[in-house]
């Protein structure tokens, strides 16, 4: 039941929900609510919700130009897709809206197919995240390696700074602006006569103001302040600096009614490829937001319930016209910082830009373009993890090297191909130091016997081991009658460990010896067995002094 009476101290966040399989699709305002909710906790949420929706006006209308729509429909997206992740999701904290991670994806859909297009790819997006959570998918995304998620935060990072070049220094290009890094490049270095001094000021205005708020006033709105003091300083001085107005007309007062995206044949296979795009940096990035959330909290996140909050968020963002949802890390570090008590602050972020736009609407058309490519601008530097990027690559060359070919590729290559592949680099290098984690040793026996020698297997043995460890253990196996073969320090096994033990097994019966396996566990030895370990061929004593008695 919901109270709005005396006010209490609120439960909490640390202690672990359910992890029944019931509880695993339960919205965390479920939770919240059956803890009991209070006046004290919706003050508390409100004014979190306030300082969220102020950081999140600004960054939704720019993040929706760069993607290349226009500013409402990041407008559209924080209000839908904001409501529905808070409402539905599995983490406490979370503030969904549109991402700057998105930026590329989006800006290249729409190159490709259209703002339908992009309306008909964020729905199908958003039923393969809701699908995902309801396979209970959600739980694997954690494991996406730390250089991969460095390498591929830094290439957005970079791309969404080279989108914002031409708005930061007033360029005028005189076709399209290409999508990729190197054409862009040659583009803007091409149209450098046109560099507006105003633009540039404003830009450049903007920037300062947010970095030194934020070292000077850290609780301060300074992505607000800043974006209003530079539409004060362009109306008031009547700078010839491009405005929202001048390029995308007034803004909206309210979303649109609920529309369905176009249903054709050819229309879903060209979104195809987007959506798949969209679901998987949706996953990735929602759920590191949500990780984000339990590191500052204590709390924990429902992982599925998260995908299938963000699956039905997207769905409803593209019903009313917005763009990707996914839950975003800055917004939700500001939610926890502001003292939100749960997901009832989401919702009211929410209903806070909603209100701006019933309201203000108007105004906004003020707002410079060079002043939203600032936002972004330092966006795209706080996105780039420096000093973690430096102390990885300092501390392994093979990290380095997963950081480096990922960055590579999202640049001047694919997002989702970067993230594949250096997903793909991860596993080889966690594959080879594993092989080499495993020992042998030989050490001497408690009753010493010259007809048999002992060896003891630690670590895991897998295909990488058995290939790195194998002509090893053949050459300790030529001669003895005996050799017995100690895996009670055995991780691990798989068949291609187990195969490879055969094979040996066979090569000591060929000299005349046996292959004795002591104390292995039951479940390595129905591994060892299946692949054809039984006796003759190999004999299992719990304990030495077995051997000896038989």
């Amino acid at each position: 039941m919901i109270e709005l009476s005396a006010p209490h101290t609120p439960p909490s966040p640390a202690t672990p929900p359910s992890t029944a399989a019931d509880n695993a699709f339960l919205p965390k305002i479920v939770t919240v609510l059956r803890e009991g909710y209070h006046l004290a906790d919706l003050r508390a949420d409100a004014v979190a919700g306030l300082t969220v929706a102020i950081v999140a006006l600004p960054l939704s209308m720019a993040i929706a130009i760069a993607s290349g729509v226009g500013p409402e429909r990041g407008l559209f997206t924080s209000i839908i897709g904001g409501f529905l992740v808070s409402l539905l999701g599995g983490s406490r904290y979370q503030i969904g809206g549109p991402a700057g991670a998105f930026i590329v994806l989006v800006a290249a859909c729409v190159t490709a197919i259209g703002v339908p297009g992009l309306l008909l790819a964020t729905a199908l997006s958003g039923l393969f995240l809701t699908a995902a959570g309801l396979l209970r998918l959600g739980s694997y995304v954690k494991f996406i390696p730390y250089p991969v998620t460095l390498g591929f935060t830094a290439g957005i990072a970079v791309i969404i700074f080279s989108s914002q070049v031409k708005d930061l220094f007033g360029l005028h290009l005189t076709g399209a602006e290409p999508a990729a890094l190197l054409p862009k490049i040659a583009a803007l270095w091409g149209a450098r006569a046109s560099f507006g001094l105003p633009a540039a000021s404003v830009a450049l205005a903007t920037n300062a103001v947010i970095v030194g708020l934020k070292r000077a006033a850290p609780r301060l709105p300074n992505l607000l302040i800043a974006v209003t003091l530079a539409s004060l300083a362009v109306y008031l001085f009547k700078l010839p600096v491009e405005t929202i107005f001048d390029r995308f007309g007034a803004l909206p007062r309210t979303p649109p009614a609920p529309a369905l995206p176009a249903l054709d044949m050819a229309s879903l296979v060209a979104a195809l490829p987007y959506a798949a795009s969209f679901t998987l940096l949706g996953a990735i990035e929602s759920l590191l937001s949500a990780v984000v959330a339990d590191g500052m909290s204590g709390a924990r996140h429902r992982s599925n319930a998260e995908l299938v909050a963000q699956g039905l968020a997207n769905v409803g963002s593209a019903l009313f016209g917005g763009i990707c949802v996914t839950g975003t890390i800055a917004r939700t570090a500001t939610n926890v910082r502001a003292g939100s008590r749960g997901p009832v602050s989401g919702m009211l972020h929410a209903l806070f830009v909603l209100a701006f736009m019933l309201v203000a609407a108007p105004l906004a058309g003020h707002i410079p373009l060079a002043a939203l490519a600032g936002v972004l601008a330092v966006v795209s530097w706080n996105m780039a993890e420096k000093a973690e990027i430096w102390v990885v690559m300092r501390s392994s060359r093979a990290d380095a090297v997963v950081i480096l070919v990922t960055f590579g590729l999202v640049v001047f290559r694919d997002l989702t191909e970067g993230i594949v592949t250096g997903f793909a680099l991860s596993g080889l290098v966690f594959l080879h130091r594993m092989s080499q984690s495993a020992r042998i040793d030989t050490g001497p026996e408690p009753v010493p016997r010259h007809d048999r020698v002992l060896v003891r297997l630690s670590g895991p043995y897998f295909f990488g081991a058995a290939a790195e460890t194998g002509h090893v253990l053949d050459q300790i196996a030529e001669h003895p009658r005996h050799f017995v073969l100690d895996l009670s320090a055995l991780d691990y096994l798989d068949s291609s460990g187990a195969r490879k033990l055969e094979l040996l097994a066979h090569r000591i019966q060929r000299k005349g010896g046996q292959m004795v396996l002591l104390a292995v566990r039951p479940v390595q030895r129905r591994i060892l067995e299946k692949a054809g370990l039984e006796p003759p061929l190999a004999r299992y004593v719990a304990h030495l002094d077995d051997l000896d008695a038989g």
